[in-house]
């Protein structure tokens, strides 16, 4: 291949280089905006997982306090349920003695109790008549101990009562408070999930263009591998042009060298001056010829 040949090849090669080069310019100009796209998506899913977590996090500490607040809920009703036990009981318990209460009612008795305790201890008895009062006196004792025993059962049902209300106060917060820390909690947990679903299209949407670039690179990767091959052969036809013009500059270098020195040896024959020039010339000579005959 001539010179001419390789030149012209060479600005073929260019030709064809610039027109790939375009190709793969446009191809990644085409790509560059989904590929931009693409990362702000990634940071954006990385934000909704940093949002997620913290979400989750405030969800789960509410629902341990759910579960201590149930605790100390549960344990304020059972107070309350063993209160109310022991009030049952008492009201049994009153129940039973209803109905042992005497016919006579209580005033009556009372009355009649409180005037024989009077008679016995202000009026000179016979022995017989005060046998008989202190009998009846035991009668009305006994008939009264009933009613004193509902008295009994009745305070302590009022005190029971009053126990009652700070528990029930208190469980009554507690519930309230537990009420209202269930409900965040679900809030929490319903933004959550739709973080989640977020995160996931937002993901899918990612990796689809993701997907994309990767096909556009490997679209794109012909065309990088033929300018690669066409570089490579324009290196070799540049070093080859390189290569003929050294030759030619060392042939024409050669000629003028031999011509020099021809015109140098005729001046010498001649008799006529040497410049220092053409004595350096006819000196490299003589040295060249010497070594080649060694």
């Amino acid at each position: 291949m001539t010179e001419q040949d390789r030149t012209g090849e060479i600005a073929r090669i260019d030709r064809q280089l610039s027109a790939l080069r375009e190709q793969a310019n446009n191809a990644n100009a085409d790509t560059q905006g989904p590929v931009d796209k693409r990362d702000k998506l990634n940071e954006q899913y990385k934000k909704l997982r940093q949002e997620i977590r913290e979400l989750k996090d405030e969800r789960d500490n509410l629902n341990e306090n759910v579960k201590t607040l149930k605790q100390q809920r549960d344990e304020e009703r059972a107070k309350i349920r063993a209160h109310i036990e022991e009030i049952k009981a008492h009201n049994q318990k009153i129940a039973e003695l209803k109905k042992k209460t005497p016919r006579e009612n209580r005033r009556d008795l009372q009355k009649e109790f409180d005037d024989i305790e009077w008679k016995i201890q202000t009026t000179s008895l016979d022995m017989q008549e005060e046998k008989r009062l202190m009998e009846r006196v035991k009668q009305l004792e006994t008939q009264l101990s009933v009613y004193k025993k509902m008295d009994q059962h009745i305070k302590k049902i009022s005190e029971l009562r009053k126990e009652l209300e700070p528990f029930e106060a208190k469980a009554d917060a507690t519930h309230q408070e537990l009420t209202d820390i269930a409900k965040r909690s679900q809030e929490l947990h319903a933004k959550m999930m739709a973080k989640i679903a977020e995160s996931k299209d937002v993901r899918s949407e990612a990796d689809r263009l993701h997907d994309a670039y990767i096909k556009a690179k490997e679209q794109v990767r012909p065309l990088h591998e033929e300018i690669k091959k066409l570089t490579g052969q324009k290196r070799k036809l540049q070093s080859a042009v390189r290569e003929e013009d050294e030759k030619r500059k060392k042939s024409v270098e050669q000629a003028l060298k031999e011509k020099l020195g021809s015109q140098a040896k005729d001046k010498l024959e001649r008799g006529e001056k040497l410049s220092w020039d053409e004595f350096k010339l006819l000196a490299e000579d003589d040295s060249q010829d010497s070594q080649a005959q060694d």
